[in-house]
C-alpha cells in the first residue's frame, strides 16, 4: 500500500515541476527557482535529475546549494516566542 501512495508522490512532484518549469521558463531562460530544486532534493534526486526536470544545466542547478541567502536569517533579529 505504501508503493502505491510513493509512487503517487512521485507523479505528483513531477506535474509541480513541469508546472513550475514552464511558468519560471516564461520569466527567464536562465533562473532556476532554488526552492522547488531544494525540494526536489529532499526527495532524493540528483542534479542531473532535477535539471532535466527544469529543462536547464546542472550548473543552473548547483546554484542552489549552499546557505540560505533570503529570509530574515540576515536580519539579524530576535526569534518570536509561541
Amino acid at each position: 500500500m505504501h508503493g502505491i501512495y510513493r509512487k503517487l508522490g512521485i507523479i505528483a512532484v513531477m506535474g509541480t515541476l513541469a508546472i513550475a518549469g514552464a511558468g519560471c521558463s516564461a520569466l527567464s531562460a536562465s533562473h532556476v527557482d532554488c526552492n522547488v530544486v531544494k525540494l526536489q532534493e529532499q526527495a532524493g534526486r540528483s542534479d542531473a535529475e532535477i535539471a532535466s526536470a527544469l529543462g536547464t544545466s546542472e550548473a543552473a542547478v548547483a546554484s542552489c546549494h549552499g546557505p540560505e541567502t533570503s529570509g530574515n536569517s540576515t536580519a539579524g533579529g530576535a526569534g518570536a516566542s509561541y
